[in-house]
């Protein structure tokens, strides 16, 4: 569009992060800033708009240029095999990024938390929490200094600037190679750290990119340019390659192909076509393959034998062991916890965006580079101070729980070694896997078929939830028939200090995602709402009441959670299914998660699009809201001269440098029309119209004295329209 308006002296390359606007005078709960109804427009500053005008579109759309049709009678006839083949390699080099990043996110987190509980038994808990501590703060001081000194464009999930970009904004620096490497380091650091994190948003982002670099087979950075596939060097091709690589960095991360092409199509994508569904579906495929295959032979790098045996506990990442019926009387607290997760997940984003807010506030009032970004580097690392000393020293506030023996529902005391705790009717309410902490071990008893039939063991509540890393503690959260393995007082604990935490971290200079935390989060108020029910009505081991069990809760908390926060629906429901494996709860867990959506959209508009506003990032709705003298109105009702600006600016069919030049600095836009002097009343004839990044090509030509000779030669991503 046409403007008169110079170029503001913000630069949208250095400013993916957004600004501080010293001229927002809002306050705290003002609606339409961050505290806003999805049904209703951001309202930005007048320097956030600034901003805004500053980025570039994408133009996805052939140019119909008598260069691109020259372009398109030399290409042969052809399939689109490569094409295929093309998705093919993404696929399966996403699926080895994602191998090598969980290989080596639970190798350091294992060799962290073990040597925590041993120093925690042999040295007693000062020198633990230095151990866990200490590790912790330079796993994340090295993956914060990435961020911030080699390639700020990798912090955070990249989600929003991934989103932006597949919309048409041209978002600077988030698909170069040396995003991927730093994103990639960082990832490992934060998530293995401890941080309240999940490496998901950042395998999202490093898919896409894997997408854009190998599509184009060439990169700047690295100084190469390989003559295959050349016909994808066109802005469209690449995109649904990104779009692609997206989806296929889902598929890897949990394990769910057809989650991850859902994902791309809800969420990510604003351009989507039946026939990219299938080659996305193909992409998702290969990645998942090659993520599960090397999952399931090797364990933090160490080889388990059987290659080739997918085992279901490697690529099933919060498999559910017990199945249940579904009971409609279910229904009722399902709902509630719906509209608890919209709530909760309203309540999150709003938060989220304040400290966005304040962080830039606090770094905006630094006046010298080092100082801001000394800043930067610090908050993450306080954060996992805090977050680390809680995990180490808040579980000794807590006293040792005993392991629990029932008999047809009734609990029988674990202090007198019972017979009756030997019969086939009694089974274990414990997991295996909790943590003891600095708890006495106890003898154990086993029956015939090696399950725990009897044991004076115990262990500690809050350390089994925050002594280890964020999906082990979900898979203890969501198993089945533990009713009483968690009590309500460290259930509300951790709940309210991961809530806090996460939400802190989440916007920190580290390269980290949410997806974890979400259903953690949603997993804890489950849990507590399924407890609630057992405490009203018993254990019950009847069928027809088996349904209320705190897993199973647990398990729909985390969705209502995550699609509050998010407010995903489709993909949401199905990668929710793939990572449990607990088709029977599919009702429970749509019916949640739509009362999520619908409650959350009340609140605030969706995390990451709530991120895109806050950050100035341009996206255009498919649907957008048109408000005109106070009034939603219909765009239908508009012209494009309500939309463009007078006097029209124009090229002639040949221009001095100089008038380029200026006409370039003097204005914003995206484009010109090129314009034929003509005689009698049509004194300017439109011909065409040039987009204005190609001008110094056009300049260079004329200068060049090869207007006709070189313009045959161009690139079929040249953008001139028209003949002269």
């Amino acid at each position: 569009m046409n403007s008169s308006k110079r170029r503001v002296t913000f630069q949208a390359a250095d400013n993916t992060e957004g600004i501080h606007p010293t001229d927002d005078q809002s306050g705290f709960f003002a609606r339409g800033r961050d505290f806003e109804s999805r049904y209703v427009n951001h309202q930005y500053t007048e320097q956030e708009k600034e901003l805004l005008a500053s980025y570039e579109s994408v133009d996805y759309l052939p140019s119909h240029s008598h260069v691109y049709e020259n372009w398109l009678k030399q290409q042969p006839k052809r399939l689109d095999w490569d094409r295929w083949v093309m998705m093919g390699l993404i696929g399966f080099t996403t699926g080895l990024v994602g191998f090598l990043l969980h290989q080596m996110i639970g190798l350091i987190s294992t060799l962290k938390w073990e040597n925590t509980q041993d120093y925690l038994i042999r040295s007693g808990l000062p020198l633990a929490w230095v151990w866990a501590t200490s590790i912790s703060l330079l796993l994340v001081l090295c993956g914060s200094i990435m961020v911030v000194i080699l390639r700020p464009s990798a912090a955070g999930s990249g989600l929003p600037e991934l989103i932006g970009f597949l919309n048409g904004t041209l978002v600077r620096h988030i698909f170069n190679v040396k995003t991927l490497a730093v994103k990639f380091a960082s990832c490992i650091c934060a998530v293995s750290s401890g941080l309240p994190v999940g490496p998901e948003g950042p395998m999202i982002h490093m898919g896409s990119l894997i997408g854009a670099g190998m599509s184009q087979f060439k990169s700047d950075t690295l100084n190469f340019d390989i003559p295959f596939f050349q016909r994808f060097r066109n802005s469209e091709d690449r995109r649904n390659f990104i779009s692609a690589g997206a989806a296929a960095g889902v598929a890897s991360a949990f394990g769910a192909p057809v989650g991850g092409l859902l994902f791309a199509m809800e969420e990510v994508s604003s351009f989507w076509s039946m026939k990219l569904s299938w080659q996305v579906f193909f992409c998702c495929m290969v990645s998942t393959f090659t993520t599960d295959l090397f999952n399931s032979a090797f364990h933090n790098f160490k080889y388990q034998g059987q290659f080739g045996l997918f085992k279901t506990k490697s690529y099933i990442i919060f498999k559910v062991m017990e199945s249940l019926d579904v009971n409609i009387l279910m229904f009722i607290p399902t709902v509630a916890l719906g509209v608890v997760g919209g709530l909760l997940g309203g309540l999150f984003v709003f938060m989220n965006l304040k400290l966005a807010r304040l962080r830039r506030a606090i770094i905006a009032k630094a006046k010298q580079q080092w100082k801001k970004k000394a800043l930067k580097i610090l908050e993450p690392c306080f954060i996992i101070i805090l977050f680390a000393t809680a995990s180490v020293l808040l579980p000794a506030a807590f006293n040792c729980s005993p392991y629990s023996c029932y008999l047809n529902g009734e609990k029988l005391s674990p202090d007198s070694f019972s017979p009756r705790c030997l019969v086939e009717e009694t089974s274990s309410q414990t997991e295996i896997g909790v943590s003891l902490y600095t708890c006495p071990p106890g003898i154990v008893i086993k029956d015939e078929n090696g399950s725990i039939a009897f044991s004076n063991k115990s262990f500690n509540q809050v350390a089994t939830l925050l002594f280890l890393t964020g999906e082990e503690a979900i898979q203890h959260l969501f198993s089945r028939q533990t009713h009483w393995e968690f009590s309500y007082v460290p259930l509300l604990t951790v709940l309210v200090l991961y809530f806090t935490m996460a939400c802190w971290s989440c916007g920190s200079n580290i390269s980290s995602g949410l997806v974890v935390p979400m259903l953690f989060i949603g997993a804890l108020y489950g849990r507590i709402i399924g407890m609630l029910l057992v405490s009203m009505f018993g254990v019950k081991s009847d069928e027809y009441w088996a349904w209320m069990d705190p897993g199973a809760f647990a398990l729909i908390g985390a969705a209502s959670f995550f699609g509050g926060v998010s407010r995903l629906t489709m993909s949401l429901t199905v990668i929710m299914m793939e990572i449990t494996n607990d088709i029977q709860f599919l009702l429970p867990i749509m019916v949640a998660i739509m009362m999520a959506k619908w409650v959350g959209d009340f609140i605030t508009h969706p995390l990451y699009h709530a991120l895109l506003e806050v950050k100035c990032i341009p996206f255009l709705d498919a649907e957008p809201v048109i408000v005109y003298e106070g009034k939603n109105v219909n765009l239908e009702l508009f012209k494009t001269r309500d939309a463009m600006a007078s006097p029209v600016h124009v090229l002639h069919c040949k221009e001095s440098v100089s008038t380029i030049a200026q006409l370039l600095l003097d204005t914003t836009h995206g484009g010109f029309p090129v314009v034929r002097s003509g005689s009698g009343l049509h004194t300017n004839q439109f011909v065409g119209l040039i987009t204005s990044r190609f001008h110094g090509w056009l300049a260079l030509l004329h200068r060049l004295n090869c207007w006709r000779t070189c313009a045959t030669t161009w690139h079929p991503a040249s953008s001139y329209i028209g003949q002269c």
